[in-house]
């Protein structure tokens, strides 16, 4: 039987910043996406340590921003509301070829932030030192 540790070590002072690569539609994994975010966020707001999540979607994992696709709107949306060390950003890329192919530009939550591109923007993140994580 495994020994649970008693406590995760926590190294230094510095904040955490944390970018979440979203590129996949499957509902069971959108939501998990979602309860990654918060267990991040309780974990660390109970240390007292500074935390800094951005999920950055693109390709099929737009779906979580849709409206019309997101598995759980009113929670994305209150969590986007209320949460300052959270946000979510959408791929204009992704979003022009979805608007191509569908003949009309998907509705996305409006706090969602657009970027170019949505892999550059995790590139450059994690050249400012940024953790990645896919979930």
């Amino acid at each position: 039987m495994a020994t649970l540790a008693s406590e995760n070590s926590i190294h230094d002072d510095d904040s955490r910043n944390i970018v979440m690569h979203v590129n996949f539609s499957d509902k069971e994994r959108l939501v998990f996406v979602l309860n990654n975010v918060e267990n991040i966020l309780n974990y660390y707001q109970a240390k007292d340590k500074q935390v800094s999540i951005r999920v950055i979607c693109h390709g099929p994992g737009l779906n979580l921003l849709r409206t019309d696709t997101t598995p759980d709107k009113n929670r994305l949306v209150q969590m986007a509301d209320n949460l300052d060390e959270l946000s979510f950003y959408a791929c204009t890329n992704t979003l022009e070829k979805m608007t191509k192919a569908e003949g009309k530009q998907p509705d996305i939550i409006e706090q969602a932030i657009l970027v170019p591109a949505g892999l550059p923007e995790i590139i450059e993140l994690q050249c400012l030192g940024w953790t990645y994580l896919k979930p």
